[in-house]
């Protein structure tokens, strides 16, 4: 690790909402290489999230993770009470969390299994996010919040993930454009379809099937599918100085499926 990338991290900590799921693992390894300690929360996956302190702390990284249920604001406030004794605060905030989704047809999705969805994402999101302000205004931070290249091209049962990620976007862009003058960057990174996270579910679940992983190829300009480390490697882009004067965006990163 250079000293020039060490040095966006002197002060505080990355804290990652959902970092004990496979993506959010990816970005805290990636950001514990580019300097920084690391904060994971998890709602139920303890083990994950311990395995990841591990792991990061393996790195030579400070490293902590907090059970939270990002649905419920005061505890969220709380988490970064944790972060401002235990670290110094928050430089970055990075929301890779969210329910399962589970792919339907609009037709044949009910409202309550909708807006249980949606709300749990949203509110989850809007809670971690605007709970970050405080700390992030004082370290000139970045947020990052993953979303969905669904948002800019229309799939087959996949409201479920497009309608929370729409808000979420909009979100970003409404906090880009209100706190840059305090310094603060926000920005969007969309997941195509990879080879982790939820991919093993919905494989298992039947949401995935060789039919689907062959009609993806063929609409991807990069006619492969990507990973975690790509997802990775874009958040450390946005939470890194090479991005300082990038706000409000929207990078999809999908092997080119929303062109």
């Amino acid at each position: 690790m250079s000293d020039e990338k060490a040095a966006r991290y002197i002060r505080g900590a990355a804290i990652i909402a959902g970092g004990s799921g496979g993506v959010g693992r990816a970005i805290a390894r990636k950001l514990a290489a580019s300097g920084s300690d690391v904060i994971v929360t998890y709602n139920r996956n303890r083990d994950s999230a311990d395995a990841a302190v591990t792991e990061l702390q393996a790195q030579g990284r400070k490293a902590l993770a907090v059970q939270l249920d990002l649905r419920d604001a005061e505890a969220v406030a709380a988490a970064y009470g944790v972060a401002a004794r235990e670290f110094g605060g928050v430089h970055t905030a990075v929301y890779a969390a969210g329910p399962y989704i589970d792919m339907r047809h609009v037709s044949r999705l009910p409202p309550g299994l909708f807006e249980k969805t949606v709300s749990t994402d949203v509110f989850g999101a809007y809670n971690f996010l605007q709970a970050a302000l405080p700390q992030l205004r004082e370290h000139r931070g970045a947020m990052v919040a993953l979303g969905t290249p669904a948002i800019r091209r229309a799939a087959l049962r996949d409201v479920m993930s497009a309608a929370p990620k729409a808000a979420i976007e909009a979100v970003i862009r409404a906090i880009a454009a209100e706190e840059g003058r305090f310094g603060v960057r926000a920005n969007l990174v969309g997941v195509g379809v990879i080879t982790d996270g939820m991919y093993h579910q919905l494989v298992a679940t039947g949401d995935f099937t060789d039919a689907y992983f062959e009609a993806t190829r063929k609409v991807l300009a990069l006619q492969r599918l990507g990973s975690a480390d790509d997802i990775a490697n874009a958040v450390d882009f946005f939470a890194s100085d090479a991005s300082g004067f990038i706000t409000g965006q929207s990078l999809m990163v999908d092997g080119g499926y929303a062109l």
